[in-house]
């Protein structure tokens, strides 16, 4: 039986960490979780109950109480809060504005944190491991991962990518919109994203997403074989 494997996925937004993570683990065999999406859940609660985001302790009190489920299956991701689907709506234009304030509250933090380890533990002991992707998970969520990658690429194709994700969709910002978005985004995650000293940075700035995805395997593999 091959031993568990976790891999830790970081990096800036609009980098394809999401994308990447979730290929890997299709590829792989392996659970993926995306601990953005807990973020985003918990900011949507909020934003729906009026809750005075700036009030960090109101907003941490609050997020204890919210029931939450994600599922784990990298070809069908569902977010659930309360037992309410808002897997499309965690996505839209005003979480995504508010989620970084929500996030760089420390007692939402390590109560979502808590929660990430576990789901990581019983995929480890379940389903011979996961792919987590998001941001310090090398360094505080999973700091014991197998592999810790770092994704990144150019302020420019960062905000690309961005920009094409969110086309079509009701509301959706402009490129110079959200480029904007994107370096306040990175203002207020920094304490968040930086690089575990192990990690392996991937610059995808200039490589498809076939190839990000295939060198995270590879990384695997090596680790494995190493093991």
């Amino acid at each position: 039986m091959r031993r568990p494997v976790v891999i830790a996925v970081d990096g800036p937004s609009g980098s394809g960490k999401s994308s990447a993570a979730r290929g890997a683990a299709n590829a792989l065999g392996l659970r993926y979780l995306d601990t953005g999406a807990m973020y985003r859940a918990v900011t949507w609660w909020m934003l729906k109950h009026g809750i005075d985001l700036a009030d960090a302790s109101a907003v941490a009190s609050h997020a204890r109480l919210i029931r939450l489920e994600l599922s784990t299956d990298p070809a069908c991701q569902r977010v659930l809060v309360d037992g309410i689907d808002v897997t499309a709506e965690i996505r839209s234009p005003l979480v995504t504005g508010a989620v970084s304030q929500v996030a760089a509250i420390a007692a939402v933090r390590g109560h979502l944190i808590a929660m990430q380890q576990a789901i990581i533990a019983a995929a480890a002991e379940t389903a011979g491991g996961i792919v987590a992707e998001g941001r310090d998970i090398g360094t505080v969520v999973a700091p014991d991962a197998a592999v810790k990658v770092f994704l990144t690429a150019s302020e420019q194709a960062r905000a690309e990518r961005r920009a094409a994700q969110l086309s079509g969709r009701d509301g959706s910002p402009s490129a110079d919109s959200t480029r904007r978005d994107q370096a306040r985004r990175d203002r207020h995650d920094a304490p968040q994203s930086q690089p575990a000293a192990d990690a392996i940075e991937i610059d995808g700035t200039d490589i498809g997403l076939d190839e990000v995805i295939a060198r995270v395997v590879a990384l695997a593999g090596s680790r494995r074989a190493g093991a």
